[in-house]
């Protein structure tokens, strides 16, 4: 029997303003959930985050994927420092490999970028961030400014990657 041809998966790409609202959607089960922290669609159209998407594959022109770069202000033991946040794929589309494609293009861009080390927080298991080479490390080690705006109630688990050096 013949299988069937699949259609070649939806480029990442990266996200223009007008995918605000687009984000916001993909994003709002997760806001709800307590996984992401609450945004509005303004903050989507924020200077400064460079949102990484997949288009959606169902005729709604929705997004499947995301996730967020913004490099932190350098700080002693953490020089050329970025935050991965807002990593989130549409239920249904878990499981497909897009978190993987997402966090592969991220790391490009981080390394483009010239970044050193990445830095995120999962109230998850982090088991994607865990195959994709990062470590998790104690609150205490992560960049100062930006483990301050943690919030322990969340229970989050903080994790890092050092990026080779290119």
């Amino acid at each position: 029997m013949r299988g069937t041809l699949r259609p070649a998966p939806a480029p990442v790409r990266t996200a223009t303003g007008a995918d605000a609202e687009a984000l916001y959607a993909l994003s709002a089960p997760f806001m709800r959930s307590g996984a992401l922290r609450p945004r509005t669609v303004a903050d989507y159209r924020r200077p400064g985050e460079h949102f990484l998407v997949v288009p959606g594959a169902g005729p709604d022109g929705g997004l499947d994927g995301c996730v967020a770069l913004r490099a932190l202000p350098p700080e002693p033991g953490h020089p050329a420092a970025g935050l991965l946040h807002n990593f989130c794929v549409r239920e249904g589309r878990q499981g497909a490999g897009l978190g993987s494609r997402l966090l592969a293009a991220l790391l490009a861009e981080a390394a483009r970028c010239g970044l050193r080390t990445l830095v995120t927080a999962s109230t998850g298991d982090g088991a994607l961030f865990l195959r994709g080479g990062f470590r998790e490390i104690p609150v205490a080690l992560a960049p100062r400014g930006w483990a301050a705006g943690l919030d322990p109630s969340r229970g989050s688990r903080v994790f890092a990657l050092t990026l080779p050096e290119g």
